[in-house]
């Protein structure tokens, strides 16, 4: 005697495709879900997927193996290489040569509303020739300055002007000749070391 094994499935299987070219087994008599076609092979479960084993040796779907072979093809141009580095920081650009300078104040520049600010220990000059014009106000000091050369009622002479500040959070001094004249002149900055304990 024998025993059946109830649970075997008796089901008479299809193989069947999807437009990726995925494969899949369908009972035979079930209409195919949509997207499916039969590719001519019906049998019993085992059968079928041994089939599939067989035909279907590259998982990937259709779509992507196209844009794999496409790339394989006509690969995409290296990157870039990586921009140039950076320049030389503005600090850094302004600590090298003199560059030309005007006096930045507000509504105009006088040489009266000059004398005014050298008076209240901070002035304005702007330098003329970064991008855009870079405009600082540093807190005067009086004792690296040097007024001898001016004559402030006639508006003439030239005058030097050093005060500190902070730009880009580097301490800088600022060194500005000025003509009184016509209120443009050159300057640079200087870094400054700090003391360390």
């Amino acid at each position: 005697m024998t025993l059946h094994n109830e649970d075997e499935d008796k089901t008479i299987y299809k193989v069947v495709v999807n437009h990726e070219e995925q494969y899949s087994i369908w009972p035979e008599y079930r209409e195919n879900p949509p997207g499916w076609n039969d590719v001519g092979k019906a049998g019993p479960k085992a059968e079928c997927l041994a089939y599939i084993k067989e035909v279907w040796t590259d998982m990937r779907p259709l779509s992507l193996r196209k844009k794999m072979e496409e790339m394989a093809k006509n690969p995409p141009p290296p990157p870039a290489p990586d921009p140039a580095p950076p320049g030389p920081s503005l600090v850094d650009r302004l600590c090298v040569g003199d560059h030309r300078i005007v006096v930045s104040q507000r509504p105009e520049p006088s040489v009266k509303a000059l004398k005014e600010s050298i008076d209240n220990g901070y002035v304005r000059v702007k330098f003329t020739e970064t991008k855009g014009g870079t405009e600082l106000g540093f807190k005067l000091d009086k004792d690296a300055s040097d007024l001898s050369g001016a004559n402030f009622e006639e508006e003439s002479g030239k005058i030097r002007l050093v005060g500190g500040l902070t730009l880009d959070y580097t301490k800088v001094r600022c060194i500005a000749e000025i003509d009184l004249a016509t209120l443009e002149g050159l300057g640079h900055l200087e870094k400054v070391q700090e003391a360390t304990a």
